[in-house]
């Protein structure tokens, strides 16, 4: 609070500084990501977040549409740098003031963004990188730190790094360390967050420990105990989220900042797309997740000194999500694309249960299924094409929808396209095998979606780790169905 000093108050217009909690009150917020076929309007999705509470977001880029729609809300605002531009931030002063004037000085205004970090890249440590984006990262904070304190907003806007858990490594949390290769940057970087307040940020994965590792054990990944716990001398782990943080905790005590301030920038569990990643194990672990937070009991390490805040991933599922990493990837939502509630969750900010959105403009209550009376034998590259444009990744193994039969992938897949094609008559054809029916195909679990009116193009989005097409999804393979 000390750092708020009196001549920001005459800086930032006082209906923001009014606005929220200020950085070092923990919090539950969420992720909003956009890589969408069908993306809900920006308002919605902020009625959305107000209605449930939800007092902390962070974007992966500046959207203007989110930014735009965030004004005058009250919700505290983490945007992103894209790790694409740290090059170009890094080597230019003026790209750096550029980038600040567009994407922050424009939207702190009264009755303005409450943005309070600017994320610099995602997770541009991470391995499979192989240090594209490491050397630009110290120098684009530099720069824009100072593009900031032009901007006179150094004082309220902290510069972040979200980092992968995969920036540290050890056997036991006690013995952590950052990665060798990355021991200087990382002492370069701790030490400009601990000079300008800023808290480390990491992102903390425990479904994708137990999807990458068959011998992790399941419970181990949840927080009702385990049976399999670490034992690091002195200290017992019974989940694996203490384990992870306390070796972040470890790695930062290695170089001398082991009280500094972490904020999970990402931590959830996906419902679909995989074996373990359902609506139960998912509501089991956010739930699980929540409550151990809030009762500020924290860690071995850090006893009674939970994180800062914790970021949820994600908001809503994103159906045009790259599946390189897993068909898991497209359904991280605590809601639906289309905002409705995928199970019941307390996020204990003041409602019991979650709120669906409202006011949602779906598209007319139709579906594209196969004729029933048409022989599908040669379905097979109507299937192929439906699905590199649509998302089918309910079909696959460990998906909702991986038990419907053969004619009910098929319809599922032409209805996935159908739907991105914004109902248009045509593309219910398939050379005659499709048709369209007002009765509900949905089966179980197995939901038909209907889509949403955006009112503009459904194929312009963004990638969290940079920008992509829809093409990158054909690359994870989602054929197998072709073979039934």
């Amino acid at each position: 609070m000390s750092r708020l000093s009196r001549t920001l108050l005459y800086l930032v217009p006082a209906i923001i500084l009014l606005s929220g909690s200020f950085p070092g009150e923990s919090a539950i917020g969420v992720n909003w990501g956009t890589i969408s076929f069908h993306r809900l309007k920006p308002s919605t999705v902020v009625d959305l977040l107000k209605d449930n509470k939800i007092k902390k977001v962070k974007l992966f880029d500046a959207d203007p549409g989110a930014l735009t729609a965030l004004m005058g809300s009250g919700i505290e605002v983490m945007v992103g740098v894209p790790n694409e531009m740290l090059a170009a931030i890094s080597s230019s002063t003026d790209a750096s003031d550029l980038w600040v004037r567009q994407n922050v000085s424009r939207y702190v205004v009264k009755g303005g963004a409450d943005i309070r970090y600017v994320a610099v890249g995602n997770e541009p440590f991470l391995t499979s990188y192989s240090g594209q984006f490491q050397s630009f990262v110290v120098p684009a904070l530099l720069n824009l730190q100072q593009s900031l304190v032009k901007a006179n907003l150094a004082s309220y806007v902290k510069l972040v790094v979200p980092c992968n858990a995969d920036a540290y490594e050890s056997s036991l949390p006690s013995q952590g360390a950052f990665r060798p290769e990355l021991t200087q940057i990382m002492t370069q970087l701790v030490s400009f967050l601990n000079s300008n307040g800023s808290p480390f940020v990491v992102n903390i994965y425990p479904f994708l420990s137990l999807y990458g590792n068959s011998d992790f054990p399941q419970d181990y990944a949840f927080f009702e105990g385990s049976t399999h716990p670490v034992t690091d001398g002195s200290n017992v782990y019974y989940n694996a989220f203490d384990g992870n943080f306390d070796t972040l905790v470890a790695a930062l005590n290695k170089l001398g900042y082991g009280q500094m301030p972490i904020v999970i920038g990402e931590v959830g569990w996906p419902t679909d797309g995989a074996i373990g990643a359902n609506l139960t194990a998912a509501r089991v672990f956010n739930q699980g997740l929540i409550k151990h937070v809030l009762s500020n009991k924290g860690t071995p390490l850090r006893p009674d000194a939970p994180p800062m805040d914790i970021y949820l991933f994600a908001l809503l599922d994103e159906g045009a999500k790259s599946v390189l990493p897993g068909n898991f990837e497209r359904h991280w939502g605590i809601f639906s694309f289309d905002g409705q509630a995928k199970y019941a969750l307390n996020l204990g900010l003041g409602n019991k249960l979650l709120q669906n959105a409202k006011n949602v403009e779906y598209l007319p209550s139709r579906w594209c299924v196969a004729d029933p009376s048409k022989d599908l034998t040669n379905v097979a590259n109507h299937l192929k094409i439906a699905c590199s444009a649509a998302d089918c990744t309910t079909l696959n193994y460990g998906g909702s929808c991986n038990e419907i039969g053969a004619k009910g992938n098929i319809s599922y897949a032409f209805n996935s396209y159908y739907q991105l094609q914004m109902q248009n008559a045509q593309s219910c054809d398939f050379d005659g095998l499709g048709m369209v029916t007002f009765l509900d195909p949905s089966v179980g679990d197995c939901r038909f979606p209907v889509g949403v009116n955006d009112h503009k193009s459904s194929l312009a989005f963004r990638s969290c780790h940079g920008w992509t097409t829809i093409w990158t999804s054909i690359l994870g393979g989602v054929w197998f169905f072709l073979m039934l």
